[in-house]
This record gives structure tokens, C-alpha cells and sequence, in this order.
């Protein structure tokens, strides 16, 4: 079978791949949103933008004492603006010679194609859906932290984001940039001033204070890292310069952590490493490090209704749930730290509805298979969900 006869014999499939066809680099998506407007048009699906191009689809309620829920996944891909041409290669949807966009565009047609399904229905009783695609996730984000929050009604949200068929993850990772500085003000010539025990050489200290530094992982917990520390680099001097005792130093690393008490912790050893590396060298240099906050942490909350729920489904229709968290960033961090119209906290969910190997390479592919099984998982959990 070809991956003609397959659109043929499949219509989530098809819309994967009619999506997939156009290019939408970050910043770049004006054409898969308006193919998304349309085919909301033709299929009597409510959709509007806003002044982001962000797009909300909402099917309404058929019974108002229930809740809505929220699908979220993002529209633009890792790559360029050249054709993206699917084709099979047994089970697996690739492109050639390019990225495919199945992150995200497995998750845009699995949202989008149950909303079409949904709202030809009178039969289930629910409480609305909503779909949320948002722009730039890839790049910075700037799609969700420019979502109009007040359009999403629904507490619950579902970021159709993760690439693995049956996860359901339930804390992510903050993003923490630290800049460390060594200013050592003296220096001075490497021959006649190498004597100087009150010129110290910043290349030289820095090197000391960064192995003092943590490194690696912080904390763990079931043998997942919940928060860890990376250098990035260290710079001074120049590699060709040798006759200068060098006067400034810097050093960056990144913070990774989904529990705050053990990220304050992280921050605190390494403030202290410096406050005592300052009172070693008071009067000959200085070190300072600065933390700035460039993503907010998804922090597991105490509410076990989705996973608990998302377990049971995901078992009944022979899928093997894996409840975890992960240690990297998502639009689940944006939503933690939101509230929807109602002035509720958001409670997100980084869900897998595909299994989707090797993302932002050219060798990015889906199994088609584990994105039909994603479509039953979806249906099984929006019934129990209204049930």
C-alpha cells in the first residue's frame, strides 16, 4: 500500500497529511491557519483568531451541567519553507528529504478530526470541547503567551504534544538561565606582574568556582531526574593571548526542575558557592551570579482525576498508560500558570496520541497505526470524561 491508497482508505490520516503539506515554519503559519479556518467552515465547526492568529474552535454543549475539556497543539514545525511531500515506508509516515511537522501536526489532525466527528452528533451528552492551535511554539512560545485566555472556558487541558502513544505527563521542567561573572579588576603583565598574590587571573578563578559548582543531576525521584544543572560555557581571555593575567570571566549554565523546593535549593548552593568564593578573594575579585526565569515550571498538582482517568480508558481500549513527568519545557507550563475564564486554574496534561520518533530531523516520522489507535483513545476518553 501506498501512502495514496492509504489517504484513500483513511480520513485521519488523510487530514494528517493534507496538513502536514504545507510548510508552516515558526512565524511562518498564515497558510495552515487559514486551511484550518476552512476546513472549520466546511465542516460547521465555530472557529475565530485572535489578534496572534491563534485559533479557538469550540463545539458546544449538548448538556450544560457537564464541563468542557480543552485539546491544545501547535501549528508550526522545525523547518523551512520548502514542499513536504509524505510518503509510506511500511507503518511509518515520512517526508522526503525534510521534516515531516508530525510535532505537532499529529496532535492539530487528531483534535481537529474529533471535533468534526463530534459535532455531527446529538447522541453524547457533554459539556463542549474546545481546541486551541497555537503559533511559534517551536521558536519561543510567543503563540501561547499571547493566547487570549479569556475565550477557554474549560479547566482540564489535553496538550496533544508528547511522542509517545499512552502518556499522559503530568509535571515538566522550568528553564532557568544563570550567568555567572568573575571580575578579578588588577590583571597585569603574565611576566612582570605574575608575582602579585593581589592579581589573580579571572580564567583561573572562574575555572575554580565553576568546580565547586553542581553539576548533572540535583534530584531524582524513581530514578526520573525531577531537577538538574548544566554548564553551557565559560569564557575569558583569548587562546592567543598568553601575557595577560586575565581580568573577567563568565560562565553560563541552564536550570531544569519540575518541584520548586528542590529548585530553590539548587539556586541556594549555588549563591552560597559564590558568597564564599567572595569572602576567599575579598579586595582582589569579585564574582556574581544572576538567575533569570525564561519558563515557568510545570509542577504536579494534587488533583489525580486525568491521570487516574486517562489510566483506566487508555487500559480499556488496550493501550499501556505510562503516567510520568518529563524534563524539558511545553505549552503545559504556560497553561499551569494561567486561569481560564472562569478564574480557575488551568490543570494540563502533556498527552501522546502518536507515537512520533526523531522530531526536528529529517528523519522524523509517525506510525500511522498508533495515530488511529490515538483517535479510539481520545473518543474512550471524552465519553468517560461526560459519562
Amino acid at each position: 500500500m501506498n501512502i495514496n491508497e492509504l489517504r484513500k482508505n483513511n480520513e485521519l490520516v488523510d487530514l494528517f497529511c493534507s496538513i502536514a503539506e504545507i510548510p508552516s515554519p515558526s512565524l511562518k503559519e498564515e497558510k495552515v491557519i487559514d486551511w484550518i479556518c476552512n476546513y472549520c467552515k466546511a465542516n460547521n465547526l465555530p472557529c475565530e483568531t485572535d489578534d496572534y492568529k491563534n485559533i479557538y474552535i469550540t463545539v458546544p454543549a449538548t448538556d450544560t451541567t457537564k464541563k468542557p475539556i480543552l485539546l491544545s497543539s501547535h501549528m508550526d514545525v522545525v523547518g523551512d519553507d520548502s514542499p513536504v511531500v509524505p510518503y509510506l515506508d511500511g507503518d511509518l509516515i515520512k517526508a522526503k528529504g525534510r521534516t515531516l511537522g508530525a510535532d505537532d501536526k499529529a496532535g492539530v489532525a487528531n483534535a481537529l478530526y474529533f471535533a468534526k466527528e463530534l459535532v455531527k452528533r446529538s447522541d453524547i451528552k457533554h459539556g463542549g470541547l474546545e481546541l486551541h492551535f497555537t503559533r511559534d511554539e517551536e521558536n519561543g512560545m510567543t503563540g501561547i503567551k499571547n493566547t487570549d485566555f479569556s475565550k477557554i472556558n474549560s479547566k482540564y487541558v489535553l496538550v496533544l504534544d508528547s511522542d509517545a502513544l499512552g502518556q499522559c505527563l503530568v509535571a515538566g521542567a522550568s528553564y532557568v538561565d544563570v550567568n555567572l561573572k568573575v571580575s578579578a579588576p588588577k590583571g597585569g603583565h603574565s611576566g612582570n606582574d605574575i608575582g602579585d598574590n593581589t592579581r589573580k587571573n579571572a580564567a583561573k578563578l572562574i575555572a575554580d568556582l565553576v568546580s565547586d559548582m553542581p553539576q548533572g543531576v540535583f534530584y531524582s525521584e524513581n530514578g526520573q531526574v525531577v531537577t538538574s544543572c548544566n554548564i553551557g560555557g565559560i569564557s575569558s581571555g583569548n587562546l592567543n593571548v598568553t601575557n595577560v593575567i586575565n581580568t573577567d570571566a563568565a560562565a553560563t549554565y541552564s536550570i531544569r526542575s519540575s518541584n520548586k523546593v528542590k529548585e530553590n535549593e539548587l539556586i541556594q548552593t549555588m549563591q552560597k558557592t559564590v558568597d564564599e568564593f567572595n569572602k576567599q578573594y575579598e579586595g582582589i575579585a569579585t564574582a556574581t551570579i544572576v538567575f533569570n526565569v525564561k519558563m515557568p515550571m510545570f509542577e504536579k498538582n494534587q488533583d489525580e482525576y486525568m491521570p487516574n482517568l486517562f489510566s483506566k480508558v487508555a487500559r480499556q481500549v488496550g493501550i499501556e498508560p505510562e503516567i510520568s513527568s518529563f524534563h524539558a519545557g511545553a505549552e503545559t507550563h504556560i497553561y499551569a500558570n494561567k486561569q481560564n475564564a472562569k478564574g480557575e486554574q488551568f490543570s494540563p496534561y502533556l498527552i501522546g496520541l502518536a507515537t512520533v520518533c526523531n522530531m526536528h530531523s529529517g528523519n522524523e516520522y509517525v506510525d500511522y497505526k498508533t495515530m488511529i489507535k490515538g483517535q479510539e483513545l481520545l473518543k474512550a476518553l471524552f465519553e468517560a470524561y461526560n459519562s
